[in-house]
């Protein structure tokens, strides 16, 4: 035979395809934790959802492709009266879910934000449901909802414990259509090598590259960029449940495969099997709107803020002490162009701080940036270290620390204590204390969108953790149209 010729042979699925496909058909979730921080997520989410729906730029991107395109059984958008096919309501929440960049994290080798599939997750469900019930059947509950969350959450968060996409130039976003890919599939009816088959194709689709999240180029493409994948997720299980094949050696292909394309021709590494782990140890963004490297630097310039905040002019500089993928991910000098650009500056989410004692969504809009020129002043005054310990502590499984010190000098040689903090508040150590925090925050976010005794009744439903897993989707959802 000559060597210059394929070899024809259809392999088996790839072993990470399969992984995946039996973990999302046959694993079940036991875990009384996971279930109660998959519920805390759920009501994060929307939350984040329903404040983004306040800002312009986001709710233009909003709605059918085809203006008046009425939907039979159509999903519905949280906050809003949209009722959109599934594909294009999963991009509609998907979206609304980043915007602010509020919604939880996961960081090791590579980071992401889990609760991005929510926009395939929720739009699939209220859609089989609301058909479900057209024919006489049962909808789904909202614990299959919060079953598919943790699985989710579960795909992303182990496949990028060990694999750096971003260090080969690649987004994370990724990691978000492969995962809701997966569990999508399975919602709609998908046998076991439907889900392998529909997976497939999620890898088949490589990866967005990750200009638009750095400088030179950071723009709004970041705060939609999640929901693009959820949408694409759910197309791809429609096409595989229609008949679509597979494509079974699509990560392991020699020369044409995933791996030796996109990913320097290493194969993926994995140090946990599949189970509730993610969930169970995921990041919510609590305080800050702002990009998760940072949060504990913003933490730090507000307990800074009463020393400095009446001697702004007298600061000689500031210096912050991070970890490597904060410099390497959010560090950045010169002209910040939009406000996505803003929300992805360490030295931007240090300084608002600093001099107005918060950091909120609006902080980063165009017209505060320019009515505020002191921002930029104090930028230009800042250091940025690199720790060894931070950098090592960041990665370790048992720790997972994101921290930060901020120290700031002033001109006639004194300076403020040096305030470090190793876990943010949204952190699994920092539980008890964080989550009182997540319940206020989605309240405040709820009154956003709907009156008292709405926002009353969607809290009490999703602070009770039996009732609300037993609740029809549709009718958790006929709670957040306006």
């Amino acid at each position: 035979m000559s060597k210059n010729v394929d070899l024809n042979t259809r392999s088996e699925p790839d072993q990470v395809l399969k992984d995946i496909a039996d973990y999302v058909c046959d694993y079940e979730i036991d875990s009384d934790e996971a279930f109660n921080t998959a519920r805390n997520c759920l009501m994060d989410t929307l939350g984040c959802g329903l404040l983004a729906l306040r800002f312009p730029e986001c709710t233009k991107l909003l709605g059918p492709i085809v203006e008046g395109t009425m939907v039979p059984n159509g999903a519905r958008v949280p906050g809003t009266q949209l009722r959109l096919d599934p594909i294009k309501a999963a991009w509609d929440i998907g979206c609304i879910v980043r915007w602010l960049d509020y919604n939880d994290t996961w960081l090791a080798a590579e980071w992401g934000h889990p609760s991005d599939n929510l926009g395939a997750i929720l739009a699939v469900a209220d859609f089989i449901s609301q058909q479900n019930i057209a024919a006489g059947k049962e909808p789904l509950s909202m614990h299959e909802v919060l079953t598919a969350m943790i699985k989710a959450h579960e795909i992303q968060g182990v496949l990028a414990l060990e694999n750096s996409f971003n260090r080969v130039g690649l987004c994370h976003v990724l990691l978000v259509r492969v995962a809701s890919t997966a569990v999508v599939t399975k919602m709609l009816g998908g046998t076991k090598d439907q889900v392998i088959d529909a997976l497939s194709q999620a890898w088949v689709d490589g990866s967005s590259l990750r200009t638009y999240r750095h400088a030179p180029n950071a723009g709004p493409r970041k705060s939609w960029a999640a929901g693009d994948a959820t949408s694409r997720a759910v197309r791809l299980a429609d096409l595989t449940l229609r008949g679509e094949i597979g494509y079974p050696s699509v990560l392991t292909a020699p020369t044409w495969g995933f791996y030796d394309v996109s990913f320097k021709g290493n194969s993926f590494s994995f140090t946990r099997v599949y189970e509730s782990y993610v969930m169970e140890n995921i990041l919510f963004k609590i305080s800050f709107p702002a990009e998760f490297h940072s949060q504990t630097a913003a933490e730090a310039a507000v307990r800074l803020h009463p020393q400095v905040k009446d001697r702004l002019k007298d600061i000689e500089k500031i210096v912050i002490h991070t970890h490597e993928s904060a410099i390497r991910i959010i560090s950045k000098v010169g002209p910040l162009n939009n406000p996505a650009d803003r929300d992805h500056c360490l030295q931007y989410m240090t300084a608002v701080p600093l001099i107005f004692g918060n950091l909120i969504a609006e902080h980063y809009e165009d017209g505060f940036h320019s009515s505020n020129p002191i921002i930029d002043k104090l930028r230009e005054k800042m250091e940025i270290h690199e720790s060894p310990t931070y950098t090592k502590e960041y990665l370790e499984p048992e720790k997972r620390s994101i921290a930060n010190a901020l120290q700031v000098y002033f001109k006639d040689g004194n300076c403020t204590e040096k305030v470090e903090i190793n876990y943010p508040v949204g952190h699994k150590r920092r539980r008890k204390e964080g989550i009182p925090l997540l319940e206020k925050k989605f309240q405040a976010n709820l009154a956003t969108r709907f009156p008292a005794k709405r926002c009353g009744k969607i809290f009490a439903l999703c602070k009770d953790q039996r009732r609300l897993e037993q609740t029809p989707v549709n009718e958790f959802m006929d709670l957040f149209v306006i």
